[in-house]
């Protein structure tokens, strides 16, 4: 299944959060991300559609099995990314927000060479 860049960062954010804390609700998305509450809810709606996100009664969110194994990837592809920017002389916070942006686009082929580059 195809979804935008912009959901891969809010299943992404979810489990972040879910990291963080016992329960995520959009609002905890709200205020980590930035974005609007309009913006979370379409999104989330979206994501829910997809059977990426369940939302129960109280507002809480859990990643589906597929949501899961899809914010797993994203959040992989991050933390590589991050490491092997910051391996070439890049500054973390410069690193960080470059993987942010690649991590949706990199292929597998390009994404599994810099994973092996860098556990050499």
């Amino acid at each position: 299944m195809k979804i935008q860049e912009s959901g891969e960062m809010y299943l992404e954010s979810i489990l972040v959060l879910r990291g963080e804390m016992p329960q995520v609700r959009a609002i905890d998305i709200v205020n980590y991300t930035g974005y609007t509450k309009p913006s979370i809810s379409r999104a989330l709606g979206l994501l829910k559609k997809d059977e990426l996100i369940v939302v129960d009664k109280s507002g809480y969110i859990t990643l589906t099995e597929a949501g899961e194994a899809r914010a797993i990837k994203v959040y992989e592809r991050h933390k590589v990314l991050t490491e092997f920017f910051e391996k070439i002389g890049v500054d973390k916070e410069t690193a960080s927000a470059d993987a942010c942006r690649i991590e949706h686009v990199i292929s597998d082929e390009t994404f599994d060479k810099i994973k092996e580059h860098i556990s050499k």
